[in-house]
């Protein structure tokens, strides 16, 4: 399988498989509940937040598993027993007996909405775990689009820079694709799903950021689209992400010879000797594949620091902070405004040293005007980095692990990560203004992973399609871009390219690796 291309392994898939077809209800006749009526999912990538995917997906037939990691894997699927005890164990408290948080402060009681969800949640849990016995196994992807047969849609929830070679090939198959954020390491493969998706309108395509499906993300549009904070702009995001996530900041781990006088206490000293006291002797696990872990990713050692979940902050397979969160926050943006592409980008960082994203960045993105929309700049910041509060919250502070400021010409939209609790400001702003008029539709239980299920049935529209998650990706790698580039970078997006730092373009897009086919 190493050295087939993506073409020739799905010509050879397709020829087996074109036999398939779906039986709808009415041909079984009634008490018959039909394949049609479930979908039938296979999911790559289910040792981390695809766990959570398929928790969310247990009501669907879940035909097959893809992990190359199947311990990790296994330990994520053992935990469900006691997450189930758990969830069950806050139900059954007594409200006089609150559980304490992690601070020893009493928990909130659940409102009857939350217990509600609970409960489907704990459902779906158990469902989840007779499922799994029955669920065919897979460490290569590639094997199991191959093999198997009776799946309609597949969820990927590998790292960052596996997502498009297995999307691609899935819809190459006819199959409905979930992704998880970012949809894409690199805005070339994020283009390439933006057109795919196009030419295969009959396929739901969904991006993993669940707060897209929020109903608060909702109400964070409208309030714009009302006009309750007039133009806009100005906008500040910001995470907290990475610090005590994942490790950022840090060099590749290789021994590194010292200098006749050993290394000085210095920055560069100290950064190579912590790469000498990373390297050294930590054997793979025997249930990894780090081979198909890499992917179409450059060769690099095994190494604990990377897998599992360290991935992200590292060049190769990760985008770092504003890919993990830029999803869940500047999302809002983006879909209130019609923002469009940006023309220019400025990613100012702690040390970077190419191969391990910095402690902390801050990118300034200038989009143009769009018809009677006046032109907007967008500062992202992460690590820890804050703009400054605004003056109508008072004593309050910003939340410190993500939220979003849109500053309009008659007042301002706060809102935390996901979207969730959007207020306007001044409060008084807040209070005359009421709510904004509904525009948008619901989700049933803001549940962002069964919309794209009943979607793939046809019946109803996907939240948030790769049409638009691709730009909204393409948006948050620009600012890697910029990072990579060490440079301020000016952008034509009609025709993807870097006008004023030409090397600054073999960072929109890479080489697979030897072996692997080009996206």
């Amino acid at each position: 399988m190493g050295k087939m291309s993506r073409r020739k392994f799905v010509t050879n898939v397709a020829a087996t498989s074109a036999g398939f077809a779906i039986v709808p209800r009415h041909v079984l006749g009634r008490g018959q509940t039909a394949p049609s009526d479930r979908l039938n999912v296979a999911a790559v990538g289910v040792g981390g937040q695809g766990r959570s995917d398929l928790v969310n997906l247990a009501t669907e037939n879940i035909v097959a598993l893809c992990d190359v990691d199947w311990d990790y894997a296994d330990r994520g699927f053992a935990a469900l027993d006691k997450d189930i005890a758990s969830q069950q164990e806050r139900l059954e408290r007594p409200a006089d007996r609150p559980r304490l948080d992690a601070q020893g402060r009493p928990e909130p009681p659940l409102t009857p909405l939350e217990r509600e969800r609970m409960a489907a949640t704990i459902e779906r849990m158990k469902r989840l775990k007779t499922a799994l016995p029955r669920a065919a196994r897979y460490q290569d992807y590639r094997q199991m689009l191959d093999r198997q047969k009776d799946f309609d849609g597949v969820v990927v929830a590998t790292p960052d820079h596996m997502h498009a070679p297995i999307a691609l090939a899935a819809m190459d198959l006819g199959k409905h694709v979930y992704v998880q954020k970012p949809l894409t390491w690199s805005v070339a493969e994020a283009r390439a799903l933006a057109r795919k998706s196009k030419s295969a309108p009959k396929l739901a395509t969904q991006m993993g950021n669940q707060g897209h499906s929020w109903d608060d993300a909702r109400t964070a549009v409208e309030y714009v689209w009302a006009g309750a904070i007039g133009d806009v702009r100005e906008i500040h995001i910001w995470t907290n992400r990475p610090l005590g996530y994942w490790p950022q900041g840090i060099p590749r781990p290789e021994v590194r010879t010292p200098p006749a006088e050993g290394f000085r206490w210095n920055g560069p000293g100290i950064e190579a000797r912590l790469a000498s006291a990373m390297a050294g002797g930590y054997p793979k696990p025997t249930t990894l594949d780090w081979n198909l872990f890499l992917g179409v990713a450059p060769g690099v050692d095994y190494h604990p620091v990377y897998h599992p979940f360290n991935w992200r902050g590292w060049v190769d397979w990760g985008v770092g902070a504003i890919g993990d969160m830029g999803a869940h926050l500047i999302d809002h943006s983006l879909w209130a405004l019609d923002l469009g592409f940006p023309t220019t980008i400025e990613t100012v960082c702690t040390p970077f040293n190419g191969v391990c994203y910095p402690h902390a960045t801050m990118t300034m993105y200038e989009f143009p005007a769009r018809g009677n929309k006046p032109a907007v700049r967008l500062t992202w910041y992460d690590g820890g980095l804050l703009p400054k509060k605004p003056v109508e919250i008072g004593e309050e502070e910003l939340n410190k692990t993500g939220g979003a400021l849109l500053v309009g010409s008659k007042g301002k939209l706060l809102h935390d990560t996901y979207g969730k609790n959007p207020r306007l400001l001044p409060k008084s702003l807040h209070d005359s203004f009421g709510k904004p008029a509904l525009k948008l539709a619901r989700i049933p239980n803001e549940n962002h992973e069964m919309n794209w299920a009943d979607a793939a049935k046809g019946k109803t529209q996907p939240s948030c399609p790769f049409s638009y998650a691709a730009q909204l990706t393409e948006i948050m790698l620009l600012g890697i871009v910029a990072l990579r580039a060490g440079k301020k970078i000016e952008y034509d997006a009609k025709n993807m390219r870097v006008t004023n730092v030409a090397s600054a373009n073999e960072f929109l897009q890479r080489e697979p690796k030897p072996g692997w086919s080009q996206v």
